[in-house]
């Protein structure tokens, strides 16, 4: 089975380094701060999508926020201040050892994405990284995952999607592959109404992909 992962909120706990450097960007720009929830409210949106969000502007003016973002971010960014949730690494490396396919997909950059695999000791258990660098149509477009199935030779009906919010459930969904939602993220309960599963710890998902070949 191909595994579809999220990273922000489902492997790894960013929350409180995004909202910290989408605050300090909107006081460096002189924006009005919506608030800790209407910041994470856009997390899984590509950057400029989330300003232009929560903000009302154009691309242009976007473009200059997530400039000013990418320059904090890397400033905020220190070994250690990104963990993964309980139970992810030990997970996926029983998954990988198992034989299923482990990939990412998130709106987060690329080299971002490479610097946290390395960093929680992932290289070799992720096979395949898309970021928003790498499609036209972010999340919740299915890009991302037709990309990934393309990729690895996958089926729909053998790939799973795993992510903490109602864009990657959408993702997922539009995609025509099953969908697991988690809890733990930044996503609220009625976000998942239409996925296949919901589960409260990264761990049962071992369980979920155990069920879903009698399914097939």
């Amino acid at each position: 089975m191909t595994i579809i992962l999220d990273f922000d909120g489902t492997l790894g706990d960013t929350r409180s380094i995004i909202v910290k450097t989408m605050s300090q960007t909107l006081a460096a720009l002189g924006y009005a701060n919506p608030g800790e929830e209407a910041c994470a409210s856009t997390i899984g949106l590509p950057l400029g999508a989330s300003f232009m969000k929560i903000l009302g502007i154009g691309r242009d003016e976007a473009a200059r926020c997530e400039d000013t973002y990418r320059r904090l971010f890397d400033e905020n960014n220190r070994p250690g201040t990104v963990p993964p949730f309980p139970g992810v690494v030990s997970t996926l490396r029983a998954l990988h050892a198992a034989g299923h396919t482990l990939c990412i997909a998130s709106s987060r950059g690329r080299q971002s994405l490479l610097d946290f695999i390395n960093e929680m000791k992932l290289t070799g258990v992720i096979t395949v990284v898309v970021s928003a660098n790498d499609v036209e149509h972010a999340k919740p477009a299915p890009d991302m995952v037709k990309k990934i199935l393309s990729a690895t030779a996958t089926p729909p009906s053998e790939a799973l999607v795993v992510g903490d919010t109602v864009f990657d459930i959408d993702m997922g969904r539009a995609a025509g592959v099953r969908t697991c939602a988690v809890t733990y993220g930044n996503g609220k309960p009625a976000d998942f109404i239409h996925a296949d599963y919901v589960i409260d710890s990264f761990d049962r998902l071992t369980d979920i992909v155990k069920t879903i070949p009698a399914q097939i």
